[in-house]
């Protein structure tokens, strides 16, 4: 699949084709661009490395600060004044924006520096990135999982030079960039140099390798050179103080020259970071092609795992970078915590957990099992060194872990880890921090009074308290795991039978409507309190829009009442935001999975494109890609259920790796999805040549099967209405029935 991955495709604002049929009748509320970068990214890596213009928000780009409709531009044109490290992916207001260690290849004195050159010829792929800056200097940048490699290109010039700026960071927004607060730096040796600088409560180290054998080699202090300096040290940095500082290299270069800059990172000092490099790059120079070459190697295995055939070229482009974007974060850093003693591992930019959890962290428990391990580890790890389960984790401490938008999420991950059974946590130790979590923000009120506001809340602690007791039979205390089955069921608390849907409260980025779909571990009892499975279905339908007006989206800012307006429309927000992207599959509790055949194939066909506008809205660190990768393979992860409601597909064959085991996806009678087309509906299905009447399949199972074969057709066939997806009370799900 790396052939047909466009890593540009969300990194400008939305350019779609006028949504057409029953998606025209949804409403977006978050910015209308996908805000990726086409920098190089090693897969799950904790380094990557892009074009810097500082635009919002991973600096790469042309683009404003924007929180809802269509962002407004912050440059006129792609442009760079260098090359930055460490990028958020598909981000919003994360207000974390790294990119540091500016690397910029020059012709003029350091004066210029900071001057934004045009792009040119970009040309970008799994593992690297290129282009030519308007000076003239082809750029090229690959990455491995801690390191990064730069080779510049140079036309004839008697003083071409590499810069090298310490002290850049964040983003030219508004209130958008960062001050170091500490920093050292010094040249070791000829073509040697190293440093620590402290960005916003972590201080990361470089060591850099320079292939410049003939050049001056100097530290730099407020654009001045400190000829014969060996070092550079700031105890104490504000704002007011901050003049930039770096080092540059310098020299003769005739046309077609090539530098190579070689890059080290570590959270742990300079020491660990020479030694990263090595890891990465090994002790020679000219290592630019062999590090490249390896890092596609990565992202070809893991790009391998999951592959489609018979769709269009458009639509493979669209899958392949949709799984592609899958897994550039979180970012794993193992050794590298720069918080406690000791090694073991670690992650950052899980960001957030309330963007990934239902769809991208099911796809890396699916077809990376040993990964998802590694996470669950590092998670409980942070949670017995600063005290609680992330909802959201950067490379920096701080007390900003967006537990406003939800609880208990990583308990979901931990719980679907656990009913596979999968070997290398001890789960007596995770059950401690799992329950001592559950205690925490709303939890003392969700124990007490059965039900916390924000009213979501208790959906998710209701969840995270039925993924722990399934932890706790794992380990054989049935007690306690009796005792969360009770907690568990309050989810009923959240809810008002009078209207079927959730009672009045405040929410994050959404209304009750959007919340009130979410797939509860019971939805037997769900369905019951909205009055029966008839009734359920009128509250999706009116929600999905079947029947109802197209809308108009937002436009660009200033807004009048164009966004109360939209909110109260209670209507489905598309794959433009997460609150509510799990809702297409409640039908098939009700007995519909055919209305979810309709949703998702409106979804897949107007929501998604090639191009750079080729996205709804961002990214989320994945969390909107990996939807798409499910929706089209006609499989959907209900997380903390490991379940797997069937679909039709949007390709004709697939092939998973499913934790080192092939399972292919077959059809017949498959017909191209086209916008305000009818969509594919299951006719039947067989799993390894036995009839599968149901609508699911068990996360077990689905590491067991070799083939499921799909019949489809084009109109709804009654298929799975009268086998609906197991709820609690279930023998499969081991989780108790609710009071109804």
């Amino acid at each position: 699949m790396i052939g047909a991955v466009d890593p540009f495709i969300g990194t400008a604002a939305t350019d779609l084709p006028a949504p057409r049929g029953l998606a025209a009748t949804w409403w977006w509320p978050k910015p209308q661009v996908g805000n990726t970068h086409p920098g190089a990214c090693h897969p799950l890596g904790m380094v990557s490395a892009c074009a810097y213009s500082g635009a919002y928000p991973t600096g790469y780009g042309t683009h404003q600060l924007s929180t809802e409709g269509v962002p407004l531009p912050l440059f006129d044109r792609l442009q760079a004044s260098g090359f930055t490290h460490f990028q958020q992916s598909g981000t919003g207001a994360i207000r974390k924006y790294y990119n540091y260690f500016r690397v910029t290849p020059m012709l003029t004195p350091l004066d210029d520096l900071g001057t934004q050159w045009a792009l040119h010829d970009e040309v970008a792929s799994p593992g690297s990135y290129a282009a030519t800056l308007d000076n003239g200097i082809r750029c090229e940048i690959t990455v491995g999982p801690k390191s990064a490699v730069h080779r510049y290109t140079f036309p004839a010039h008697a003083d071409a030079r590499v810069v090298m700026d310490f002290s850049l960071g964040g983003l030219a927004i508004d209130h958008g960039s960062t001050v170091p607060v500490r920093a050292a730096l010094e040249n070791r040796a000829p073509g040697v140099a190293r440093g620590t600088v402290a960005f916003e409560g972590v201080p990361i180290a470089v060591h850099a390798e320079f292939d410049t054998p003939d050049w001056r080699q100097m530290l730099w202090y407020d654009r001045r050179l400190m000829a014969g300096g060996s070092r550079l040290e700031f105890d104490s940095i504000r704002e007011t103080t901050l003049r930039p500082f770096g080092l540059m290299v310098m020299g003769p270069a005739a046309a077609g020259d090539t530098v190579e800059v070689r890059l080290g990172f570590s959270l742990r000092g300079v020491e660990q970071a020479e030694a990263n490099l090595r890891s990465d790059c090994g002790h020679g120079q000219r290592v630019f092609t062999s590090r490249r070459d390896a890092t596609v190697a990565a992202w070809t295995d893991h790009l391998d795992r999951v592959t489609v055939e018979g769709g269009d070229d458009d639509a493979t482009t669209t899958f392949a970078t949709a799984l592609y974007h899958s897994l550039v974060k979180p970012s794993f850093a193992a050794d590298e915590s720069p918080f406690w003693p000791g090694g073991g591992p670690w992650v950052f930019d899980i960001s957030t957990m309330w963007d990934i959890y239902k769809t991208q962290l099911p796809l890396l428990t699916t077809i990376a099992p040993d990964r998802a391990v590694e996470l669950v580890n590092a998670l409980l790890k942070i949670c017995e060194e600063e005290g609680n389960l992330p909802i959201g984790y950067r490379m920096a401490r701080g007390a900003d872990r967006f537990f406003r938008q939800a609880s208990a999420l990583a308990h979901t991950l931990v719980g679907d880890v656990a009913a596979l059974g999968l070997e290398g946590i001890d789960w007596d130790w995770a059950l401690v921090h799992l329950h001592a979590d559950l205690r925490r923000a709303w939890g003392e009120e969700f124990v007490d009074h059965g039900v916390t506001h924000p009213v979501s809340h208790t959906l998710d602690l209701a969840q995270g308290y039925a993924c722990t007791a399934r932890v706790a039979r794992l380990v054989g205390d049935d007690h306690l795991a009796k005792r969360f089955d009770e907690l568990a069921a309050q989810w009923v608390n959240a809810f008002d039978p009078s209207t079927g849907l959730l009672v009045d409260s405040t929410f994050y980025e959404g209304g009750r409507w959007n919340y009130s779909f979410r797939l509860v571990h019971d939805m037997a009892a769900r369905i019951d309190l909205a009055g029966g499975p008839a009734r359920f279905v009128d509250l999706l339908d009116r929600f999905f829009g079947f029947d109802a007006p197209p809308v108009t989206q937002l436009g660009g800012p200033p807004f009048g009442d164009e966004v109360a307006r939209g909110y109260a429309l209670d209507r489905f927000e598309g794959l433009n935001n997460e609150p509510d992207m799990e809702a297409p599959w409640a039908y098939h509790w009700a007995g519909r999975p055919d209305r979810t055949a309709e949703v998702v194939h409106a979804v897949v066909t107007n929501q998604f494109g090639t191009g750079r506008g080729g996205l709804p809205g961002n990214d989320d660190s994945g969390g909107l890609s990996s939807w798409l990768v499910w929706a089209s393979l006609g499989l959907f992860p209900v997380a903390g259920q490991h379940l797997f409601l069937v679909n039709a597909p949007t390709f004709p064959h697939a092939r998973i790796d499913v934790g080192g085991h092939d399972l292919s996806i077959e059809t017949t009678g498959w017909t191209r999805p086209e916008p305000g087309g009818p969509p594919n509906h299951v006719q039947s299905v067989t799993v390894d040549d036995t009839p599968l009447h149901a609508t699911h399949l068990d996360s077990r199972a689905l590491r067991e099967v070799s083939t499921i074969r799909i019949d489809l057709g084009p109109r709804p066939s009654g298929w799975g209405g009268d086998h609906p997806p197991p709820s609690a009370g279930d023998p499969s799900l081991g989780i108790p029935r609710s009071n109804r």
